[in-house]
């Protein structure tokens, strides 16, 4: 195996070294007017054909969308070749009011050889310059230099660093499944957008192409630095946006996919699950110990140990029959709880009648020659289910609706998609699936149906267990846009570096064909996309009034307008849990998918006590907040260990205290794309330039710094430094301590906190904010009950004793709410005002307000004393505060 690996490194070398060989395009036919260029691209000399035949003609469009926004396209002339199809992701096109003069992003070109280049008119810097343009049936490059150890972000899904390394690097986009994260391989997502910054300036560039590729940034002599996109298909459909603050270019980014899904308030509640929960009745028993552990939980999930051999839209009619898991719905939502249930996209060979349905409706992706793929995932041998397909949608969404019906079926709240990359099981080039299962043991045998329970307090008599077992919409131009013919599918003369040294390991192969003649070699990377789109319009179709909740492993650009994520396969180790800070910032603020979440305490492997306490503290600034663990994994609920139930019961507190805080901060990013979810320090401190390495800290919404202990903790008893300590930057501005109300003053430079302990994380309000709390938060056990709170409010002055915060108000779960406030509240020493729209009418009030970091009075939490108000939030008031 080694050795074949090491040929086909030798062959991709062998093919490299002659890519410089390659002639390049000469350009004519060029047309130009105020906001566009187009031009003819024609091959300058003889053929390479270095990982497939060069195309002779290409095309160009370059238009100025926005004074912030250039497009430019290169592909070919006849339009055959694979483009993303706009029912997937609807991309801009077209002049949107801007031209060549007021933009302020500078198109310019050579023709002989065609080279063009970006520039940011303002400071006349090339951001991008683009040369050795090699366009051919499989292989698409094209290379721009950088300067001088660049400062580069994004380009994910990874478990990398955060700041892009420089220096012989490549970046896989290839969607993976990959458990325990493996570095410098493919993931389950595909987001080609980077942000760079320079000199305090940001800039961002997104290539449209869903085609596997790997991005590589490398400094050489010959070459100096660079970063060169190598593709196996596609065109180059490049959007390149301008900022000049990080902030900016994610607003102009969600110009291009989308703004983010609003989610609904319950959401950001604390989530449970395990692979591996035996029946119903241990999914009771988890919910009931968490209530006694006085740990509020929001949201009860199941793996698929729930299906039926695992089978997808069934239940196991001894383990989680279906009036028990009715009962167990309905004990939930009685107690303003929510259930989930995961969903994996094939359809079994076994589920007779099911699988007869989709493939009468001609349903499932097939083969060359017109057959239905067959592979193999945990239900065995299944078929999976095409989503390109026109009565896809009809199939999809009747399942749902029937098997999430409120009344006959289980009546989830959300829905869970996994596997699908998609995940395929059968190695290569699987000739007889339904044998492999068998062989193979899959779907493995369930465990032994339970004949003994404990007793359930607290659930219904009834509920008690049993004494003994018992259509494409695309707009098509010349071509059809859907591949050239005559590719290698099955061994492209190009792969990129994926991990596996192939395109068909672990998932459906390249060849397969999909509806409408797209192959899997190029919409493989969208596949999860469709799925997602579907299971939304699913929902929507069932609780037409209601916010979608779907959290998805694998992604797309864009897709964060349909769907939360989370990462993954995780493990419970220290380098994952500091990895998740990095994937949850790249995800919230460059890639606009700001509903993130990993697995708290580790997915695979087994936690610890003192790292599921770390981790519990730091996944209550998550937007999902999530414990889950794998089936071979011991079990790790909060409520196991004293040390962790006493880390879990602050954590929640504290983040039901910030729970409309971050609601009204979420809201903002769905509004218009603004990072102001899970934020990098550069984005809010551009000019720093301290900020750019900064990986382990985050700001939770606009105004609240977050510093995790980001070295290992031996053991729940160490007394090392390094395990009750955190090293942090405060940039050069004015902070409070969040627990204390302390100020601090940040100097640009490093501090270190001490003895932080296990139930303990630093956390810090940045000067100039006023934030709004839920009172009595830790008295709330579900976020229904917390709606019912009045509020404080924290003010926290800068150094001229102002202070600025919002709150949207609305009733946390309509797609479209009839009514909604947005109320604004401005300190100004010692005067408050608040004022807004109120079109949400509320009985809660703002009961008092706090000033951080005064000398009078202190109460008995270390604050200076509170000012009662008791005002409400359906009109503007003032009022004076004490300091």
């Amino acid at each position: 195996m080694r050795g074949g690996y090491f040929l086909l490194g030798l062959a991709t070398a062998a093919a490299a070294a002659s890519v410089d060989s390659c002639p390049g395009y000469n350009a004519g036919a060029i047309l130009s007017s105020r906001s566009s260029l187009t031009a003819d691209l024609s091959l300058a000399g003889d053929v390479c054909n270095v990982y497939g035949d060069d195309l002779d003609n290409l095309r160009l469009l370059v238009e100025y969308q926005t004074d912030s926004r250039l497009h430019v396209k290169i592909y070919d002339a006849d339009e055959q070749v694979y483009q993303i199809p706009s029912s997937v992701l609807e991309t801009p096109s077209g002049q949107h009011g801007s031209s060549s003069s007021s933009s302020d992003l500078v198109f310019s070109y050579t023709t002989n050889p065609f080279t063009f280049a970006i520039q940011r008119r303002s400071t006349q810097e090339t951001l991008f310059n683009a040369s050795g343009l090699i366009f051919e049936s499989q292989y698409v490059r094209l290379r721009t230099s950088l300067p001088e150890n660049p400062n580069i972000y994004g380009l994910g899904e990874d478990s990398d660093s955060f700041k892009r390394q420089t220096v012989d690097y490549t970046r896989p986009l290839w969607n993976r499944g990959a458990a325990f994260l493996p570095p410098l391989q493919s993931l389950y997502s595909s987001h080609p957008i980077y942000i760079e910054m320079r000199d305090g300036q940001a800039h961002g560039v997104f290539l449209s192409n869903s085609n596997g590729m790997d991005i590589k940034i490398n400094k050489t002599t010959q070459d100096g630095q660079y970063l060169e996109y190598n593709t196996i298909g596609g065109v180059l459909d490049f959007y390149f946006l301008s900022g000049p603050a990080p902030a900016d270019v994610a607003r102009q980014y969600a110009g291009v996919v989308g703004t983010p899904a609003e989610q609904s308030y319950w959401t950001y509640g604390f989530h449970q699950c395990k692979y591996g929960y035996e029946d119903v009745m241990m999914v009771a028993e988890v919910v009931y110990n968490y209530s006694q552990a006085n740990i509020p939980l929001e949201t009860m999930w199941t793996d698929i140990d729930y299906m039926d051999l695992r089978r997808p839209w069934t239940l196991d009619p001894e383990r989680f029959p279906l009036h028990k898991m009715q009962e167990l719905v309905t004990y939930l939502h009685d107690h303003q709880q929510q259930y989930i249930l995961m969903v994996d996209p094939p359809i079994s060979i076994n589920d007779t009648s099911l699988y007869a349905t989709a493939k009468e409706k001609g349903l499932f992706m097939k083969w060359d020659n017109g057959s239905d793929f067959v592979a193999t995932m945990w239900s065995g041998a299944a078929s999976y289910v095409d989503f390109f397909n026109p009565n896809a949608m009809d199939f999809w969404s009747g399942q749902i609706g029937s098997f999430f019906d409120d009344e006959s079926g289980v009546g989830v709240d959300g829905m869970w998609i996994d596997m699908n990359e998609p995940a395929n099981f059968c190695t290569y080039p699987c000739s007889n699936p339904i044998q492999i299962a068998i062989e193979g043991g899959i779907p493995p045998a369930p465990p032994a149906v339970r004949t003994t329970w404990d007793s359930l307090p607290g659930f219904p008599a009834d509920f008690q267990p049993p004494s003994t077992s018992s259509r494409r919409l695309s707009t098509r131009s010349t071509g059809n846009m859907t591949g050239l013919s005559g590719r290698n599918f099955a061994n492209p003369p190009y792969i990129p570096a994926t991990g596996d040294g192939t395109l068909n390991a672990g998932t459906v192969y390249p060849e397969v064909r999909q509806y409408d003649d797209y192959t899997m070699y190029d919409t493989h990377n969208l596949y999860a996309s469709q799925m997602i789109a579907h299971s939304r319009q699913g929902l929507l179709d069932r609780r037409s009034s209601e916010r979608p909740f779907i959290i998805t492993r694998s992604s797309f650009a864009g897709d964060g307008a349909k769907t939360g994520k989370w990462t993954g396969d995780n493990a419970s180790t220290w380098a994952n849990y500091l990895l998740s800070i990095v994937q949850h910032m790249e995800f919230a603020s460059i890639f606009q998918m700001p509903m993130i979440g990993t697995d708290v305490c580790g997915f695979n492997d087994n936690t610890t006590e003192t790292l599921c306490a770390r981790w519990a503290m730091l996944g209550a600034w998550y937007p999902f907040y999530r414990n889950h663990a794998d089936i071979s994994s011991n079990f790790q609920e909060f409520y196991r260990w004293p040390l962790v139930a006493a880390a879990a019961q602050k954590a929640i507190a504290t983040r039901f205290q910030l729970l409309d805080y971050f609601y009204t901060a979420f809201h903002q990013q769905t509004v218009d794309g603004s990072p102001t979810t899970i934020i990098p320090l550069f984005f809010q401190y551009p000019n720093d330039a301290n900020t750019l390495d900064i990986s382990y800290q985050f700001f939770f919404g606009p105004s609240i710094l977050v510093s995790p202990v980001t070295e290992e903790s031996p053991s729940a008893t160490a007394t090392a430094t390094d395990s009750q300590s955190a090293t942090l930057y405060l940039p050069d501005d004015l902070f409070y301590d969040f627990w204390t109300g302390e100020k601090v003053v940040g100097t640009g430079s490093q501090i270190t906190v001490d003895n932080v302990t296990y139930t303990d994380i630093p956390v810090h309000v940045r000067g100039g904010s006023v934030i709004a709390l839920r009172s009595d938060a830790d008295k709330a056990n579900t976020t229904a009950q917390l709606r019912t709170h009045d509020f404080e409010l924290l003010i926290a002055p800068d150094t001229n004793g102002q202070a600025t915060g919002s709150l949207y108000l609305d009733d946390g779960k309509s797609v479209n709410p009839s009514f909604s406030s947005e109320i604004g509240f401005t300190f100004d020493n010692g005067q408050l005002s608040v004022n807004g729209t109120f079109g949400f009418q509320t009985s809660c009030q703002v009961i008092r307000a706090r000033v951080m970091g005064t000398s009078s009075t202190k109460s008995s939490n270390g604050f200076s004393s509170y000012t009662t108000l008791k005002k409400g939030l359906n009109e503007g008031w003032e009022a004076k505060i004490n300091q």
